[in-house]
């Protein structure tokens, strides 16, 4: 931003200046704060090129993060799916033993 504000100083202070003749030294210093605009401009963008790519990063890492979370607390519920698969099971062993018990029982009278 410093450079930016730089730039837009030395633009107006140019504007500014009087319609007289330039020398060389004011040719001089006026190429070099040239130079320096466009020096400052390109590092401002790679600054936002840098900034750009954080941001996109961040988003991908967040993303994995999140994933990871979701499958460690689908992996956590796993084992009392298991336990409520198991308990529903051995409900309907039981209740086909009684079954089988009670016909056989009949069947015995």
């Amino acid at each position: 931003m410093k450079t930016l504000r730089m730039a837009i100083a030395v633009a107006i202070l140019y504007a500014l200046a009087p319609s007289a003749p330039p020398s060389v030294a004011d040719e001089s210093k006026l190429k070099d704060a040239t130079q320096q605009v466009e020096s400052g401009a390109k590092t401002a963008g790679e600054g936002i090129k840098d900034t750009a790519k954080g941001v996109g990063n961040t988003v991908v890492e967040g993303a994995k993060t999140a994933g990871d979370k979701m499958k460690d607390a689908g992996n956590a519920a796993e084992p009392e799916a298991r336990s409520a698969w198991e308990h529903v099971k051995d409900g309907a062993t039981a209740f086909g033993h009684s079954v089988r018990d009670f016909f056989v029982r009949l069947a015995g009278k």
